[in-house]
């Protein structure tokens, strides 16, 4: 299993990076990349200009996560790879567990949650990214790329609705770190 962090965004809703945000002595983009290592993950990309993680720029710019996925899945090896977003801090290791023991499919997710997501890196998934941000009309969302690869949706453990909620306005983050 290889891991990505989902860190490229603009983070206009919350005013500054979210990435930097501190969270449990360190930074978001620090747990998140340390959860993944912790789960099992091989190596670990980060989306985004963070050259303290060797973080991968976005090669097309403004296309959002789809961009920043697409960017970081052409420097991977062919294989299993978990996606996060970096504004998830309560996710954990057993839910990332679950993604990875679930029946073999291009993209396995949590029903309604676009992320985490287990994708199946290999040339049919790098070749749909590129057609996918190469039209400048179609869909560039982590949905419709699910969708195109046949998504397998997992059912949200009870205990978990928690642990899948993210961060994008200083509202929220304030909830959440309360």
């Amino acid at each position: 299993m290889a891991g990505i962090v989902l860190a490229g965004g603009l983070s206009s809703r919350m005013g500054r990076d979210k990435a930097l945000l501190p969270w449990q002595g360190q930074t978001l983009l620090a747990h998140m990349h340390g959860l993944l290592k912790r789960a099992g993950a091989e190596i670990v990309r980060v989306s985004g200009s963070y050259p303290e993680f060797d973080g991968v720029a976005d090669a097309v710019a403004r296309c959002g996560p789809l961009g920043g996925l697409f960017s970081v899945a052409n420097t991977l090896p062919d294989g299993p790879a978990w996606v996060v977003p970096v504004d998830m801090p309560q996710l954990d290791v057993a839910l990332l567990q679950q993604l990875r023991d679930a029946p073999p499919a291009a993209c396995v997710i949590f029903a309604g949650q676009p992320l985490p997501m287990r994708l199946n890196i290999d040339d049919a998934c790098r070749r749909l990214l590129q057609s996918m941000i190469g039209d400048p009309d179609g869909p560039r969302s982590l949905q419709a790329l699910q969708r195109r690869l046949g998504v397998l949706e997992l059912a949200v453990p009870a205990a978990a609705a928690a642990s899948l909620v993210n961060c994008n306005t200083p509202e929220q983050w304030e909830e959440l770190a309360s």
